[in-house]
């Protein structure tokens, strides 16, 4: 396997499985493998009836190759039924939202971290060649119950390693920042105010800062980490930081803010490597890899490309970044398309 970061998956006659494939990120990864390759399969698996039968019946989604199952990631058998054939996996399906899993701790639990134990069951029970698993910047040090349930999430994924000896099954971690326009993150709600004429915008603290990577992006970073993963490392886009006033200001320039103080489980900002993961993290044109602490394969991946090593006090946080997004530059991001 050619280990470039430029490099996406020959994905010509494989069969491949998207959880939480009628969300956001799902639906711009199935419209990008059908644009770009001639799958034998492709499945959405998701939980949501109604989701499915709107995308069923979207002229975009008009392929053969698609196929949809109704089904959650708490259920193992019906993932296990769902991956027979199958050989790539793309682990998107999470409870996402910081307050609703903060007042709903069981069911983030049971979906993010007992979820992420039972693709990784399903996956070596039907000899899934590859498994990346979707990740963000809250799972480095967490403080809320979201961050901690995908750290948890993540270090089942990367430790799944350790139990695929003797087959090919091999899993890896994808971790970036917010995604512009997805649904149920700020950039919508903002919409939706301007929409209604209303005389101000919620900002939670004027210090906030965050990391923002568009739809595309993302879909393209998880392609290029699924074609040159080993198995067990965590791949961290290089994305620019926005403070949130900022983008008040790009999309309602002059419009006023009223601070509501920041919800429960937020931080006022983000950390994508923490300087103890710096230890183990190789530095790439593109990218950031966390290398395994376990040597689980022979050909390390972080080591190829002319990868170099951090320095040991790095750490990669949204308010210390070296890329910043100026109103300017948002206007050109939420002028993509998002779906």
């Amino acid at each position: 396997m050619t280990t470039t970061a430029k490099n996406s998956p020959n994905l010509d006659g494989a069969s491949i499985l998207v959880t939480g494939g009628t969300g956001s990120f799902g639906r711009r990864f199935i419209r990008t493998v059908l644009e770009r390759y001639k799958p034998e399969r492709l499945i959405v698996f998701s939980r949501d009836e109604q989701k499915q039968y709107e995308m069923a019946n979207d002229r975009r989604f008009q392929h053969p190759a698609l196929r949809y199952f109704i089904g959650d990631v708490r259920d193992g058998a019906r993932l296990e039924m769902a991956m027979r054939g199958i050989d790539y996996v793309v682990h998107a399906a999470a409870l996402k939202h910081v307050p609703t899993a903060e007042y709903n701790p069981f069911e983030c639990i049971r979906t993010n971290v007992h979820g992420a134990e039972n693709v990784v069951t399903a996956a070596l029970r039907t000899g899934v060649r590859r498994i990346v698993a979707l990740s963000t910047d809250k799972a480095a040090n967490p403080v809320n119950l979201y961050g901690a349930s995908k750290l948890a999430s993540d270090k089942i994924f990367v430790a799944a390693n350790n139990l695929s000896a003797g087959s090919d099954t091999r899993f890896s971690v994808v971790r970036y920042g917010n995604v512009v326009g997805s649904r149920g993150s700020v950039v919508p709600l903002f919409e939706r105010w301007i929409a209604e004429k209303a005389d101000h915008l919620p900002v939670t603290d004027p210090r906030m800062t965050r990391f923002w990577i568009t739809l595309q992006h993302g879909v393209d970073f998880v392609l290029s980490s699924l074609a040159m993963m080993q198995g067990g490392e965590i791949f961290v886009p290089k994305i620019a930081s926005m403070k949130i006033v900022d983008m008040v200001e790009a999309m309602a320039p002059g419009m006023k803010i009223r601070v509501v103080g920041i919800r429960p489980g937020e931080k006022l900002h983000e950390t994508l490597i923490t300087r103890d993961e710096a230890r183990s993290t190789y530095e790439l044109h593109d990218r950031y890899v966390i290398a395994p602490a376990f040597h689980f394969w022979s050909e390390e991946t972080h080591l190829a490309d002319g990868a170099k090593r951090t320095p040991e006090d790095f750490d990669y946080t949204s308010d210390g970044n070296t890329q910043w997004l100026d109103p300017a530059a948002l206007k050109r991001l939420l002028s993509e398309p998002r779906d």
